[in-house]
Parts: C-alpha cells; sequence; structure tokens
C-alpha cells in the first residue's frame, strides 16, 4: 500500500526524471571525417530547442523535444570543420520565432535563419527578421499531417506574394505527391523553393516512386532546391543508408547548383512522436553526424561538386 510519503517521493522522482530528459544532450559526432571540408561549408538544416523555462513551446505542438543548445550546436560543427549555420524554427514553437533569433545570435554573422509566420506577421516583423539574418519561410506540411496538394498551393501562394518583396525563398516539409500536386506553382512561383529531406522520399519505393520526377524535374528547371539532408528519415538501412545513393547521384546530377546539405541536427524523433503524447517528453534520435557527413564525400566524390553544395549554392540562396 502506498503511504502518503512515498506517493510525494515517487511524483518528485518522476519530476526530477522529466526535468533530465527535457534538458538531455543532443547527439555529437563519433566518427572523424575522411574528406576536406571547404572553408565556409555550410549546414543548411539545425534547429534549436531552448530551455522551456525562457522560450516556452506552443499549446498545440504534436511532441515535446529534449532541449538542443547553441553551445552544443556549436562543438557539432567544430567536429566537422562547419563554419556556417542555417537555423529553421521547428514546429513546436509554431509561428514564435524567439528560440531561432535566439540560436542566431548565439552564432553571430555565420547564421541565417528560416522563420515560421502567419497572417499575424507584420511587415515591420518581416524587416526586423531580415535584419537579423532570416532569409526565408517554412511551410512545414508533414508535421502537421496536411497531405492535401490544393492546401499546400493556397497556402504557397499566399507566402509567395507577401515574401516577393523580401528577396526571401519558401522551405517546404512535405512527401512526392504534394510535391506533384504543387508543382506547377512551384514553376510560376516569384520565389525561390526549397525542399527539406531529399522531398520527403521514401528509398523503398525505389526511383520510379510516384512524385520523385516531379523533383527532379523541379530541380532541373531552377526553380528549386533540395536538401540532401536528413536520410535516415527516407531510409532504414542505418547506418550509411546506401540506399539513398541512387536518388541523391539522381538529383545532384540533375542540377548541381539546387542542392544543399544539412545534418538535421538535433535529430528530432518525428516518428515515435504518434506514440507519445503532445506534453510527453520524445528523446532525440541518436545519429552520428560524423559518419553521415561523410556519406555526402560517396554521393559526390568530386571535391568541385562538393564546394557547391557545401559554400557556394548557400551563400547564394541565404545570401552569406
Amino acid at each position: 500500500m502506498l503511504t502518503r510519503r512515498k506517493t510525494v517521493t515517487a511524483a518528485l522522482a518522476a519530476i526530477l526524471a522529466c526535468q533530465r530528459a527535457v534538458l538531455g544532450k543532443a547527439s555529437q559526432p563519433a566518427t572523424h571525417l575522411n574528406f576536406e571540408i571547404p572553408p565556409k561549408a555550410c549546414d543548411c538544416h539545425t534547429h534549436i530547442f531552448a530551455d522551456p523555462k525562457k522560450f516556452p513551446f506552443w499549446p498545440g505542438r504534436s511532441y515535446t523535444p529534449e532541449t538542443a543548445l547553441p553551445d552544443e550546436m556549436a562543438a557539432l560543427h567544430r567536429a566537422l570543420r562547419i563554419e556556417r549555420v542555417v537555423i529553421v524554427t521547428p514546429s513546436v514553437y509554431g509561428t514564435d520565432d524567439s528560440a531561432t533569433l535566439y540560436g542566431m545570435r548565439a552564432v553571430g554573422p555565420n547564421a541565417r535563419g528560416v522563420a515560421v509566420i502567419d497572417e499575424k506577421t507584420s511587415g515591420a516583423d518581416l524587416e526586423a527578421m531580415d535584419s537579423a539574418g532570416v532569409r526565408g519561410v517554412r511551410l512545414n506540411l508533414a508535421t502537421a499531417g496536411q497531405t492535401d496538394p490544393s492546401v499546400g498551393r493556397r497556402r504557397f501562394q499566399a507566402l509567395s506574394s507577401l515574401l516577393k518583396r523580401t528577396g526571401w525563398h519558401i522551405q517546404i516539409n512535405t512527401g512526392l505527391a504534394v510535391i506533384a500536386g504543387m508543382k506547377e506553382v512551384v514553376l510560376d512561383s516569384p520565389v525561390p523553393v526549397v525542399f527539406d529531406h531529399f522531398g520527403g522520399l521514401r528509398t523503398v519505393l525505389g526511383l520510379n516512386q510516384p512524385g520523385f520526377g516531379d523533383l527532379v524535374e523541379l530541380v532541373r528547371s531552377g526553380k528549386a532546391y533540395v536538401k540532401i539532408s536528413a536520410a535516415y528519415r527516407a531510409s532504414t538501412q542505418a547506418p550509411d543508408y546506401p540506399d539513398i545513393i541512387p536518388f541523391a547521384k539522381a538529383l545532384i546530377s540533375s542540377n548541381a547548383d539546387r542542392i544543399i546539405w544539412g545534418t538535421d541536427w538535433p535529430h528530432p524523433d518525428t516518428i515515435m512522436t504518434a506514440h507519445h503524447r503532445a506534453t510527453e517528453v520524445t528523446p532525440l534520435l541518436a545519429i552520428d553526424d560524423g559518419r553521415m557527413l561523410n556519406q555526402l564525400a560517396v554521393w559526390v566524390p568530386d571535391a568541385s561538386v562538393r564546394k557547391r553544395i557545401l559554400v557556394d549554392n548557400p551563400a547564394r540562396l541565404y545570401k552569406f
């Protein structure tokens, strides 16, 4: 039978366990790099999950991550010999970009940001974020579970009309079916477009899976960039994900000037979130970013092409 003392002790233990989880450490590289990283290389996809006491999460979020702080990100990039970074506002903050701006300030002039906005975002807000280094807006359809291309088109067109005065781009997190359904509006877009994480493809479905040809065509046209990032979201063949190789090569060969690379650090687990309550801490994935970056040399054996992907393309897109 539980006594009052035991009940209180158990409750305190649960609170402490939760605090340890929320303040858990994000993964760091365990594998040394096996190729030369060019100066001014950029990690084009990271997130900051700040102390929730200072940067509260959005009540409508679908998961609660462990923290991932600027000093941890700095350690990651020292190990990877990466000098520049793009911090993307994750879904857990809704349209509050404060944690992203905090991370950018901590990095300094080598940081750029991708924000999340809504109809309440004013022109003055956009100007302030532009001055801080924000260069794009994220349209996160995947995390919201939105798979209707018509919804994606409407939201995309509203954003593109707003952003054509800023020179920013629209970054879209979605799957290939939605990309195929949005193809025409992307081709007509007045602003650059970036697709996250290999366009949400699934390697098990093969090169002929519906939508992959549309993604390749958009990249070839020059209207869209694609991030060859987070291979672990497309493949289950850890730790080197060899089945992603033909997809990476197909995208790169279509237009190497529209390919950018990113870690997706600190690797939020967007699959297991379905098995947790939104307010329950979902541990970050343990990904070896040194080993993941080494795969870039497999996908892109030519050092001059790697420089375009790691340095030149990000410098153009994010205006470093």
